[in-house]
């Protein structure tokens, strides 16, 4: 069983609570665009924590990310990095970073559609979590920023206020979320049944199932093929912005072959 740390951002104000009712959140490609512990990486590197060598490595898999999907021999392998040269920073100074990457990073990632669902489920009175395999410290800062309940994150080790590299038990991710969930529906009194989970990763099967409610966001080919299967919601919100990635991108190529024709119809006229 999973050790987690949970992490309150702040009560429900627009209605009384729902007794017994949440939903949870999964953040990588779920609330954000992206990974979040790519952009961890990032601003590691900018402090010059990391390499550019490691900084490319994050880079390319974050793209990866966003094409594909979930790979997580890719997240083990940020996680592992961040972990190692994490090893003897101070965690009031990770807490301070958590805070820029979101301002600099993570705040125009966010997908309008999915905050409006947490912003709906607030304003009906049930605690929204954001349960991510992100460090807690950052998770804390994304929940807190958007009026959210609170987080349950990755907890790393912490020695005389400094990081020992080692983690607190399991990374938050696949079973594990839906361990630390049950965790917290037992202490908040949550009755699953009538909670909420979204993610868009079949990693998350496991938390997607121990819910009465489960909902599919932006999800990877094998998690939409099995919410198809079940019946369970559907929510993509990258289309818009595929479409209009698209679009912008053929304007350029039409507009780009227009100035080369104009161009070459100038020097044969000369």
């Amino acid at each position: 069983m999973p050790r987690t740390t949970v992490v309150r951002a702040a009560e429900p104000t627009a209605a009384a609570v729902t007794p017994g009712e949440a939903a949870f959140f999964d953040v990588d490609n779920t609330l954000m665009r992206g990974a979040s512990l790519f952009h961890v990486g990032r601003k590691m590197y900018q402090r010059k924590i990391f390499t550019l060598r490691e900084a490319f490595g994050f880079a390319r898999k974050q793209a990866r990310f966003l094409l594909q999907g979930e790979n997580l021999k890719d997240v083990h392998s940020v996680r592992d990095a961040a972990l190692t040269l994490a090893t003897g920073l101070a965690a009031a100074d990770i807490r301070v970073l958590g805070e820029e990457v979101y301002d600099e990073m993570i705040e125009s990632k966010i997908w309008p559609g999915t905050r409006a669902l947490t912003e709906q489920h607030m304003k009906s009175g049930r605690p929204v979590w954001l349960v991510t395999g992100t460090p807690v410290e950052v998770a804390s800062v994304i929940a807190n920023r958007l009026h959210l309940t609170g987080a349950l994150g990755t907890v790393s080790e912490i020695d005389d206020g400094l990081y020992t590299g080692r983690l607190v038990g399991d990374f938050l991710h696949g079973p594990a979320k839906a361990e630390g969930v049950k965790i917290l529906a037992e202490k908040e009194g949550l009755d699953l049944q009538r909670c909420w989970a979204y993610s868009d990763s079949y990693n998350d099967v496991p938390l997607l199932s121990i819910v009465g409610h489960p909902v599919a966001i932006n999800p990877d080919a094998k998690l939409r093929r099995h919410a198809r299967d079940r019946n369970w919601p559907i929510y993509d919100f990258r289309s818009g912005r595929r479409a209009a990635t698209l679009g912008l991108k053929g304007a350029t190529v039409a507009g780009s072959a227009y100035g080369l024709w104009r161009g070459f119809s100038w020097v044969r006229s000369r």
